[in-house]
């Protein structure tokens, strides 16, 4: 007996019920109606029918036909076909969203689901207990950003990746997201990075403690916020709060993304035939951001944004590696297996035992900072790819070490004769003035003797 059969039963018992106490005047018809949740005009038809027809008379005549509504046979095998050769595995949610936006469905969503249940197709869903949300969400954009990465077989036939993820908390937009091979320190920058040129300066950033975040001294406990790491040193000259999260729970908006995405990206970037990185990331960011973003992202409370526009040239020269080395006697500075050499500078002969600060930005470049003045930039291998700094007034510096090549000198002109030269000297006239006068002696002697002539 299936549910509407069932049902049937249980109207036409109750009916005969509430006629039998109408019939001995236990009820009026008004109240019959009420009791079987119908006017009394349609309770006084029903017993009619019943007098005439019996039981036969109360079936419900939509039974046994076809719905106006029902969907053809063939549209229902080629929904499950699809399923079976193109999108198995996939969530019923993502499938049918596919479905009316590839391939026309006209049915929704619910109804899918039912079929893919009847087909064996997709196992029902396990009965979840209430979930307890223990931090709302922030009012506006920019007060405070997600990062995190997750490690997963995101292309099809490749070796796991890290997924670089920056979203917003008040509405779970998603700014930044790209492949790499190894979550660390350049590609935070980069994400930030990315999300800083755009958007402007967020108030806070929350992550995990992971070590390229922050510094833990024992495992378990709080993390040292006066050992910064580069990303922790980048982030407090920019100004932004890093918040470090003690448990999974804890990022739970971050993880539950990390969850859609698993499930959605990666069939995603099979069905679009992508397996490999530099695609997957121009695909990832010009396709699929934004349709995640009008589907999952939720509107702010607050209209008004918390970003602080920042200067670009800033954030590039902040959202990188930056470490201190001394210049080698060569003029060379070793960083990472390279020898980077320093060109010739006017500001001073040599920079040989100076304290530098070599720079690595997220695209692999470097450069080499003496001060606020760079003093050459290099390519990922250590070869220069841009002149050193305009000259400046200030004078050189003798060199001070032996073996270090001497400047030359300029060629010494022919010095002018001295207006008081002898005229034996002087190769011109004399002129007015030129001639030559006692010395200082002679004049004290002179007065000297001049009282004794007197």
């Amino acid at each position: 007996m299936n549910r509407a059969t069932w049902l049937q039963d249980r109207r036409m018992q109750k009916f005969r019920d509430v006629l039998s106490r109408w019939e001995r005047r236990e009820l009026s018809m008004m109240e019959a109606g009420e009791l079987l949740g119908m006017s009394e005009r349609q309770f006084r038809r029903y017993r009619d029918r019943f007098e005439e027809e019996g039981e036969a008379g109360l079936l419900d005549r939509r039974l046994g036909k076809p719905s106006p509504q029902r969907i053809e046979a063939a549209e229902v095998d080629r929904m499950l076909e699809l399923y079976r050769t193109v999108y198995r595995g996939w969530n019923v949610k993502h499938f049918h969203e596919h479905g009316v936006r590839d391939h026309k469905f006209a049915w929704g969503y619910t109804w899918t689901k039912t079929q893919l249940h009847t087909a064996g197709l997709v196992e029902r869903a396990k009965r979840r207990g209430a979930h307890r949300r223990k931090r709302e969400r922030k009012p506006c954009e920019g007060m405070m950003l997600h990062q995190d990465g997750s490690r997963h077989d995101w292309l099809a036939g490749q070796a796991p990746l890290d997924l670089i993820v920056t979203m917003d908390d008040a509405t779970s937009t998603i700014y930044s997201a790209f492949l790499v091979e190894e979550e660390g320190t350049v590609s935070t920058f980069r994400g930030l990075l990315e999300v800083f040129a755009v958007h402007g300066l967020p108030c806070s950033l929350y992550t995990d403690r992971g070590s390229h975040y922050f510094h833990t001294a024992r495992a378990g406990e709080g993390v040292d916020k006066d050992h910064l790491t580069q990303v922790g040193r980048a982030l407090e000259r920019l100004g932004l709060e890093h918040i470090p999260a003690y448990s999974p729970e804890a990022r739970g908006r971050s993880e539950r993304m990390f969850g859609t995405l698993q499930d959605r990206l990666v069939k995603e970037l099979k069905h679009a035939g992508i397996n490999d990185i530099e695609r997957a990331n121009r695909w990832i960011r010009e396709v699929y951001l934004p349709l995640h973003n009008a589907r999952f992202a939720k509107p702010a409370t607050v209209a008004e944004k918390a970003f602080v526009a920042a200067d670009p040239n800033l954030l590039i020269e902040t959202l990188c590696v930056e470490e201190e080395r001394v210049v080698g006697r060569d003029n060379t500075v070793a960083y990472e297996g390279l020898k980077l050499q320093l060109p010739q500078s006017p500001m001073r002969a040599h920079y040989v035992k100076a304290r530098v600060k070599v720079r690595e930005y997220p695209d692999a470049t470097l450069a080499v900072f003496h001060g606020p003045r760079c003093l050459a930039r290099y390519d990922a291998a250590g070869r220069q790819i841009a002149a050193p700094t305009a000259p400046s007034l200030a004078s050189c510096s003798p060199p001070s070490r032996h073996g270090l090549e001497t400047p030359v000198s300029a060629a010494r002109t022919a010095r002018r004769p001295a207006l008081t030269a002898a005229r034996h000297k002087a190769k011109a006239k004399p002129r007015v003035g030129t001639k030559k006068r006692a010395s200082r002696s002679n004049k004290e002697t002179g007065r000297r003797a001049a009282p004794a002539g007197l």
